[in-house]
């Protein structure tokens, strides 16, 4: 594997998938052997965003993008929601690391489901600030309309008031996780992406 990293509290799923008995997430780390397609280089994080944004647009919505150091290589986070399959009106988040590199890449990630009372940081928000103000514009592509909206729901500073909200969870894991990561050697010479 390419990564490893700190897998405390996690039961192993297989070779390269992990889950935490309590909570439902899931980490995976995953090779991909064919050059990364991002829509943008890392070195321009505005043209980046936004069509990230569109991408995600159709499956869900595009919470953040941030380009980001693993272990001493550029990498890409993104954190979304979309609709959980199988689970009408609840949502998963999740929070990826990719680590490109010309020729391939290898991508760790986490998927946190909502359970229990999945609208509690949706109502709560909703409850401290005006209607109009929950339901604004999409950071990096402002009046882009996707299959699920970005509100101030999403935003991370409601992430200490809703510790175990799937987002709270799926934010947590990538700030306990990420200085944890060391990368192969080998694939760390190999040779780099550059957009």
């Amino acid at each position: 594997m390419p990564l490893s990293f700190d897998l405390t509290g996690m039961q192993a799923l297989d070779d390269s998938t992990w889950g935490d008995p309590v909570t439902r997430d899931v980490v995976a780390v995953h090779f991909f052997d064919i050059a990364p397609e991002l829509p943008a280089g890392l070195d321009d994080a505005q043209t980046l965003r936004r069509r990230l944004a569109e991408h995600h647009a159709a499956s869900g919505c595009l919470i953040e993008a941030l380009v980001i150091w693993v272990d001493s290589l550029p990498a890409l986070l993104r954190v979304e929601k979309v609709p959980m399959p199988f689970a009408p009106g609840k949502l998963a988040y999740s929070a990826s690391i990719l680590v490109p590199r010309a020729r391939c890449s290898a991508v760790l990630q986490i998927i946190c489901p909502e359970v229990g009372s999945p609208i509690a940081r949706d109502v709560v928000v909703t409850q401290q600030a005006e209607t109009r103000n929950r339901r604004r514009g999409h950071p990096y592509a402002p009046g882009l309309q996707g299959r699920l909206p970005f509100t101030s729901a999403d935003d991370v500073r409601w992430d200490e008031s809703f510790p175990d909200h799937p987002l709270s969870r799926a934010r947590r894991w990538v700030v306990q996780t990420v200085p944890t990561v060391r990368v192969d050697p080998e694939f760390a010479a190999l040779e780099p992406y550059c957009g």
